[in-house]
C-alpha cells in the first residue's frame, strides 16, 4: 500500500526447512501473496535456510535454489516488491545475495560484502565476498539481471532504497552509508542474527543508529527459530526504524511464520534529508552504484497499521523518563540563567492557568537546585476585568502552599485609567480592551523585577507562539521564556507528572488547573480560547506535522480527516486559520526573549525557524 507519501513495509520471518528450497519457496510465496505491503522482505538465505553448513557446497542444493526462484517468479501474485535472500553462483563461486522481485521478474540482485567469520559464523567457508566485484550483471536461469551496488528507485513516488545483508550493517563504513550518501532514503537489511543474552538491545541500537546516520528508514528482518539449533537459535528479531526512532519491533522467538508490518513516512524522510547538512557534506566514495527503476501503484485507500498518533508532542512510552528529562532541561536552563545573572529573585505572573503553573513549578525546582530561598520567587496574581474565582482561587492556593512571596495586584483601576488616557470606551470589548490588560500586567511584572532586582519569567508556550496568541510587548515579552519550547499539549502532561512526583501536596489543585477550560480571561470567565483558535490538540498536530515532517497543506488535510475524523469544511477552516496566524504572527517570534529548546523543533528565529516577518504563504 502506497498513498500520500506513506508506504507500507512488511518484515516476514517464515517457517522453513533447512536445506529444502522447494518447501521454503512455497511458504515464502504464500506469505508474500498474503502481504498488503508495497515492500515485503524475507530474511538472509531464506530460500535455503541460513544454517545449511557444508550442504552449501552441494550442487543439488544450488540447483533446487534456482528451481525455487523460477517457481516463485511464476507464482508471485504480490503487486509490490518482494525481497528474498538466496545463494547464487557468480564466477564459479557461491555468493550470498538478495533478490528484488516485482511481479514475475527480478529487478536486480545485491550480493553480500562483509562476511562474518568468527565464533559461530563461518561464512567465508562457503561464500565469496562482493567487495571487489566489478561485473554489473548476473545470470539466473538463463537470463541476465543487474548485479552489485544498486539503488532501486521509483522516481514518481520518491522511493530510493538500497540493500545490506546482515554483517554489512556492522562494518566500519557500511554499504548503507554509501548508498544513503548517493540518494537512498531506505536501507533494507536481510539478516540471520542469532539470539544470545543482551544482543537484542545491541542489534536494536545498531538499527536505530544506522537509520539516524543514513537519515532515512531502516528495515531489518532476521531468520527465526526454524533454522537449525545445533549451535545457536536465530532470533526472528525484526525492526523498523526511521531517522533514529523506533517505528516497530518484533522480537518474539517462534517456530511459526510471522509478519510485522509498519507504515513509513516517506515525505518526512525526504523533508529531513533536505534539511540535513551533514548528509550533504559527507565524504564522497566511488562505489560504482547502478540505479534500477521500478514503479509502484498508488493505493486508492490506505489503512494504517496503528491508529495515527494525534498527540505527537506527548510521550506515549517511558512517560516517567520523558518527564524527568524534560523537567531537567527546563529546570537547569533556568538555573544557568539565574546563576549567570547572579539574581536571587524571580518575578512571575500566576493566573491559575496551565502555562503560568508549569513555569512556577519549574521555578520552584530551580530554586531548590540552587539552594535559594523560595521567598525569592515573587508570585504575582493580577485579577482583571474578566478573572474568574476558580482560576484566582487555584493560583492563591498553589502559591501559598509552596511558601513563596505572594503579591495580589488587581489591575481593574489601572486598566480603567488607561482606557481614559487613550479615550477608549470601556464597554467596547475589542482587541484594545484585551491587549491593554495584558500590557499592564507585563508593565507591573517588569517594574517589580526592577524593585526586587530579579528576572521576569515568561510563561507563554510554543503553541501560543505558533498561533500568535499573545500580546506583542505584553505576555509575549519577558526576561526568560521558560515555556517557549513546550507546546500546550505537553504543558498538561508536565503538570500532571509534576503533581504525581515532586508536588504531591498540591496535586489536587494541579488537577483542577488541568481540568479548567483554557481562557485568557480578558473578556470574562466564559471566554474560551479554543472557541477562537480551535482545539490545541489539532493545532499542535498541525504544528508538529508541518515543522517536523514538512507536510504540505494537502497532506495535512488528508491526515486531519484520518486522525480527528473531521469533515471537509472543518479541515479547511483549521488549516486556513493555522497558516494565516502562523505566518502573519512571525513578527512576534522575531522579538522573542531567550528560552530553552526542549523538543526537536523550536520557534526561535535565532535558531530553528528563520522566516521573514512579511512572508505570505497561507
Amino acid at each position: 500500500m502506497l498513498k500520500n507519501g506513506f508506504i507500507k513495509v512488511s518484515c516476514v520471518t517464515p517457517t522453513l526447512e533447512v536445506g529444502n528450497p522447494s518447501f521454503n519457496v512455497k511458504e515464502i510465496a504464500k506469505l508474500a501473496n498474503e502481504s498488503k505491503a508495497s515492500i515485503t522482505v524475507f530474511p538472509e538465505l531464506a530460500l535455503t535456510g541460513y544454517s545449511c553448513g557444508d550442504l552449501f557446497y552441494q550442487r543439488l542444493l544450488i540447483d533446487d535454489t534456482y528451481l525455487a526462484i523460477a517457481y516463485f517468479l511464476k507464482h508471485n501474485k504480490n503487486k509490490g516488491l518482494v525481497i528474498i535472500g538466496a545463494p547464487l553462483i557468480f564466477e564459479g563461486s557461491l555468493v550470498n545475495t538478495a533478490l528484488v522481485i516485482k511481479d514475475n521478474d527480478i529487478l536486480g540482485v545485491v550480493p553480500k560484502r562483509t562476511l562474518p567469520n568468527t565464533n559461530e559464523f563461518s561464512e567465508k567457508r562457503w561464500f565469496k565476498s562482493a567487495l571487489n566485484f566489478s561485473h554489473d550483471s548476473i545470470l539466473i536461469n538463463g537470463k541476465s539481471y543487474p548485479f552489485g551496488n544498486i539503488i532501486f528507485s521509483d522516481n514518481r513516488h520518491n522511493i530510493h532504497f538500497g540493500i545490506e545483508l546482515c554483517e554489512d550493517m556492522w562494518s566500519t563504513i557500511t554499504p548503507g552509508n554509501i548508498l544513503a550518501i548517493n540518494g537512498a532514503n531506505m536501507i533494507i537489511n536481510l539478516s540471520a542474527s542469532n539470539a544470545i543474552l543482551g544482543k537484542s538491545e545491541i542489534r536494536r541500537n545498531a538499527v536505530l543508529d544506522n537509520s539516524r546516520r543514513n537519515c532515512g528508514a531502516y528495515i531489518y528482518v532476521s531468520s527465526g527459530a526454524s533454522e537449525s539449533s545445533s549451535e545457536t537459535v536465530y532470533s526472528g528479531h525484526n525492526i523498523i526504524a526511521l531517522n533514529g526512532e523506533l517505528v516497530k519491533e518484533s522480537k518474539e522467538i517462534t517456530l511459526d511464520s510471522k509478519i510485522m508490518t509498519a507504515d513509513i513516512d516517506l515525505d518526512m524522510i525526504n523533508y529531513t534529508r533536505r534539511k540535513q547538512t551533514n548528509l550533504h557534506d559527507s565524504l564522497a566514495i566511488d562505489a560504482n552504484i547502478n540505479e534500477v527503476g521500478f514503479e509502484l501503484e498508488e493505493s486508492l485507500e490506505y489503512e494504517f497499521e496503528n491508529r495515527f498518533n494525534i498527540l505527537p508532542f506527548v510521550p506515549n512510552a517511558n512517560e516517567m523518563d520523558a518527564f524527568l528529562e524534560i523537567s531537567a532541561i527546563q529546570e537547569y536552563a533556568l538555573c544557568k540563567r539565574l546563576k549567570h545573572t547572579g539574581m536571587k529573585h524571580l518575578v512571575i505572573g500566576v493566573s491559575g492557568g496551565l502555562d503560568s503553573t508549569l513555569a512556577l513549578l519549574v521555578a520552584v525546582e530551580a530554586f531548590k537546585h540552587l539552594n535559594l530561598d523560595l521567598k525569592g520567587i515573587i508570585a504575582v496574581t493580577m485579577p482583571g476585568l474578566g478573572t474568574s474565582e476558580r482560576t484566582k482561587g487555584n493560583a492563591m492556593a498553589m502559591m501559598e502552599k509552596l511558601g513563596l512571596t505572594v503579591l495580589v495586584k488587581p489591575i481593574e483601576n489601572s486598566v480603567i485609567e488607561h482606557f481614559k488616557l487613550i479615550d477608549h470606551d470601556i464597554n467596547l470589548k475589542d482587541v484594545t480592551y484585551e491587549n491593554a490588560q495584558a500590557r499592564i500586567r507585563t508593565l507591573i511584572l517588569m517594574d517589580l523585577a526592577n524593585k526586587y532586582n530579579g528576572l521576569v519569567l515568561g510563561t507563554g508556550d510554543m503553541s501560543e507562539l505558533a498561533l500568535g496568541w499573545c500580546t506583542y510587548n505584553g505576555d509575549q515579552m519577558s526576561m526568560y521564556g521558560i515555556n517557549a519550547g513546550i507546546p500546550k499539549t505537553l504543558v498538561r502532561f508536565m503538570i500532571k507528572y509534576y503533581g504525581m512526583t515532586k508536588f504531591k501536596d498540591i496535586n489536587e489543585t494541579l488537577a483542577d488547573i488541568i481540568d479548567t477550560p483554557i481562557s485568557p480571561e480578558l473578556l470574562g470567565s466564559d471566554q474560551k480560547t479554543e472557541d477562537s483558535i480551535g482545539k490545541y490538540e489539532i493545532n499542535d498536530f498541525i504544528l508538529y506535522r508541518y515543522l517536523a515532517c514538512g507536510d504540505s497543506k494537502e497532506r495535512l488535510a488528508y491526515l486531519l480527516k484520518l486522525a480527528f475524523n473531521l469533515g471537509e469544511e472543518e479541515v479547511k477552516k483549521y488549516l486556513n486559520n493555522f497558516f494565516f496566524r502562523f505566518f502573519t504572527q512571525q513578527f512576534k517570534r522575531q522579538a522573542l526573549p531567550d528560552g530553552v529548546k526542549v523538543l526537536n523543533i523550536s520557534l526561535s528565529s535565532r535558531s530553528d525557524l528563520r522566516l521573514p516577518s512579511d512572508i505570505k504563504r497561507w
